[in-house]
């Protein structure tokens, strides 16, 4: 009589529950997906904003205006081109957003086709 290794079913079972809990994880991801879009995008716009207001309307440095930032916001970077006086903010893998000083108008966030066109 062959003898049956008492921990087969033990190993199926934990094997199981880790495939079950990876496609759980996996479910939950795509079903937040957009929601996380949505916070990336207001997140890269807000740091867009408040640094580009920092920048050119108070005359401050670009690390300095990152002390502006809210608590969570640490992954959100910031980029400067003084020549079209832009500020880019990225999210990673998420979103990213710009904004630029207009005279007369302050700073604002621009549109996805503005930031494309240049």
């Amino acid at each position: 009589m062959a003898n049956r290794d008492p921990t087969t079913p033990q190993r199926s079972r934990w094997k199981l529950a880790l495939v079950a809990i990876l496609v759980l994880l996996i479910a939950a991801f795509v079903y937040f997906l957009p929601v996380v879009k949505g916070y990336t995008g207001v997140g890269s716009s807000y740091a867009a904003h408040v640094t580009c207001s920092c920048r050119y309307i108070g005359g401050r440095s670009l690390s300095d205006c990152e002390k502006d930032f809210e608590k969570g916001m640490e992954l959100v970077s910031v980029s400067d081109d003084p020549a079209r006086k832009r500020i880019d903010a990225t999210f990673p893998l998420f979103g990213h957003e710009a904004a630029e000083f207009r005279e007369g108008y302050g700073c604002i966030v621009l549109t996805q086709k503005e930031r494309e066109a240049g």
